[in-house]
């Protein structure tokens, strides 16, 4: 993988891990309320979870192939 390709994808994981810890800083707020919004909560959750399987993929796609 080339260089510059190798460094946008680090940047991206940066980026989705940034915004993954922001949702739960979300989800957590959103769920101490008395009352909140059930649906706006699921939709938050399902979107943390989509950003653990992209973030888990970028890191794979960073780690070299190692021919046993």
């Amino acid at each position: 993988m080339p260089q510059q390709d190798s460094e946008q994808l680090k940047a991206k994981l940066v980026e989705l891990e940034v915004e993954h810890r922001d949702l739960d800083d979300v989800i957590r707020s959103v769920s101490e309320q008395g009352e909140f919004d059930q649906l706006k909560l699921s939709r938050l959750k399902r979107r943390k979870l989509a950003l653990k399987d992209q973030i888990s993929t970028l890191r794979n796609s960073l780690i070299p192939d190692i021919i046993a």
